[in-house]
C-alpha cells in the first residue's frame, strides 16, 4: 500500500469543474488499495477523501495546518469526517504542504491554485512522483507550460498527465513499483 497525496483547489473555479474528477480519483485510489493523504482541506481534496471512504478505502489521512482539532474546525474551518486520522501539525499552510508531500510516496494534483503549485514544487524538489489529472482547469492545466519555462528538471522527475483517474493511478503505481521494487514487501 502506497501513500498517495491528493492535491488540488480548495476554492475557485476548478473546484466546480473538477469535483467529479476528484471523486473518481478518490475511488480509483481506494480501488488500487493505496492510502489517501490530503491537506485535510475543503474542495477537491475533500471530494476525493469522501469518495475514497465511500469506495471502501483502507486509510484516509489528513495533514492539517492547525495545531488542534478545535483550531482545525473553528479557525481554519476545515472538515474532519472523511479521515480515519488527522495529524494536527500547527505548521500553517506552508509547513503543512511540505509535510504532506514529503510524507507521501506520490502526489496526484487536480485543478488548483497557488497552493497546488507550491505542492508541485515541493514534489519536484523532493523527487516525489507527481501526476496531474487533467480536466479541472486551474494550475494543473498550466503546468506543462510552466515546465517548459523551468527546464531542465532533474532526470528522475517523471511527471504523469492523464484525464483518466484509473489510468493515472495505474501509471503512478507502476512508477512506484519500479522505484521501490526491491522493497515491495515493505509496501504490500
Amino acid at each position: 500500500m502506497y501513500q498517495i497525496a491528493v492535491s488540488g483547489a480548495a476554492k475557485g473555479d476548478s473546484v466546480e469543474e473538477g469535483k467529479d474528477l476528484a471523486r473518481a480519483m478518490g475511488a480509483a485510489i481506494a480501488d488500487s488499495g493505496h492510502a489517501l493523504l490530503s491537506g485535510a482541506t475543503i474542495g477537491l481534496p475533500n471530494y476525493a477523501a469522501e469518495s475514497y471512504k465511500q469506495a471502501g478505502g483502507k486509510m484516509s489521512i489528513g495533514i492539517s495546518p492547525a495545531s488542534s482539532k478545535v483550531e482545525h474546525i473553528l479557525k481554519y474551518r476545515l472538515p474532519t469526517e472523511a479521515y480515519d486520522t488527522i495529524l494536527y501539525t500547527g505548521l500553517h499552510y506552508i509547513g503543512r504542504d511540505t509535510l504532506l508531500i514529503t510524507s507521501s510516496d506520490a502526489v496526484v494534483s487536480i485543478g488548483g491554485r497557488i497552493g497546488t503549485l507550491h505542492e508541485f514544487t515541493i514534489a519536484v524538489e523532493s523527487d516525489t512522483p507527481i501526476a496531474f489529472l487533467q480536466g479541472a482547469g486551474g494550475i494543473s492545466e498550466e503546468i506543462q507550460t510552466l515546465l517548459s519555462l523551468a527546464h531542465p528538471l532533474r532526470e528522475q522527475n517523471e511527471i504523469i498527465f492523464s484525464d483518466s483517474p484509473t489510468e493515472l493511478i495505474h501509471e503512478l503505481t507502476k512508477t512506484l513499483d519500479h522505484l521501490h521494487g526491491r522493497y515491495k514487501g515493505l509496501y504490500y
